[in-house]
């Protein structure tokens, strides 16, 4: 049975954009007004976590330039603002949930047959000031979580996992031996274990929170409450997301290793590299938005009025 868990706010909703509305300036979202959305809690059978991906792809093999654009836009302003001392790894970190929504309406934009915009970063900060400030709040908590989470595994690592990254990017001769004793180390190894587990059960409650607070109004604690609820109740589509995930990335890596091996060629891998994570960080943003429609129902009750696209 379908669950209500989001009140019918005044504001746009995926996937009902008109494809003429008009708006004060190109690819710049209007102010929501008396259109309604109404999101209900779904199950989505296991077997549609392989679909996000399939979806993801898709979206970003439909619009490969501006999908790739907006995320080597967002990966340049990151690496400009780590800059500043501090304060450029509080903003990165506070600038990812709505990094992901941005990439959310990108998609929506992709599904009604248009291209996306740099203006998806800013479309909802655009809109009313209670949604503004509680996307602003959402930030600020993933970025405290986060320094919360580095803090705590580092502690318990003993600071291996640093010294393992530094390794890893020394061209010392010894370097190799350094990282086959680090990974042999078991502080690093419980450290790595307890990473992943703080970091997914970081992402659960984050995961949808910047949708629900966008088009469906909610805020900040019942948007998270919403969010670990909706992931929960389609841990196995999730489960089968990740899974898949791991696959397709583990297949490209192996297949690109054996062709670099048959041809003698290990240069051929670091020129792959690069573009092969844009590619896969690409469509893993897109795929969000698949998540996100499949896990709530939507309804609009009029015209909705947000536009972020040419």
């Amino acid at each position: 049975m379908n669950e209500p868990v989001v009140p019918t706010p005044e504001t746009p909703g995926p996937g009902n954009e008109a494809p003429n509305a008009e708006g004060p300036a190109a690819g710049l979202p209007l102010p929501p007004d008396r259109h309604t959305v109404t999101l209900t809690l779904r199950a989505a059978p296991a077997r549609q976590g392989v679909a996000w991906v399939q979806r993801g792809f898709g979206a970003f093999m439909t619009r490969p330039l501006a999908l790739a654009g907006l995320f080597a836009m967002f990966l340049f302003t990151g690496l400009m603002a780590l800059l500043l001392p501090i304060v450029g790894g509080v903003l990165v970190l506070m600038s990812l949930p709505l990094v992901s929504l941005a990439f959310m309406l990108a998609t929506q934009a992709i599904e009604h047959d248009r291209t996306p915009l740099p203006g998806v970063f800013v479309a909802p900060l655009t809109t009313d000031a209670a949604r503004r400030f509680a996307l602003i709040q959402l930030g600020l908590a993933y970025a405290v979580a986060s320094f919360a989470l580095v803090t705590v595994t580092d502690w318990l690592d003993g600071g291996t996992f640093e010294a393992l990254q530094q390794a890893l990017a020394s061209d010392r001769p010894e370097s190799r031996q350094q990282v086959d004793a680090l990974l042999a180390d078991p502080q690093l190894q419980t450290g790595m274990v307890v990473r992943l587990v703080l970091a997914a059960a970081l992402a659960i409650p984050f995961w949808h929170a910047p949708a629900l607070v966008h088009w469906g109004g909610q805020g900040v604690a019942q948007a998270l409450f919403s969010s670990t609820l909706a992931v929960w109740r389609n841990k196995g589509a999730f489960l089968a997301y990740a899974a898949a995930w791991v696959v397709v990335v583990g297949v490209f890596m192996l297949l690109v290793n054996l062709v670099a091996l048959a041809f003698q060629a290990p240069m051929a891998l670091t020129a792959v590299m690069m573009p092969a994570v844009l590619m896969f960080s690409t469509a893993f943003y897109a795929s969000l938005y698949f998540t996100f429609v499949d896990c709530f129902g939507v309804r609009a009750a009029s015209r909705p009025s947000l536009r972020v696209v040419s």
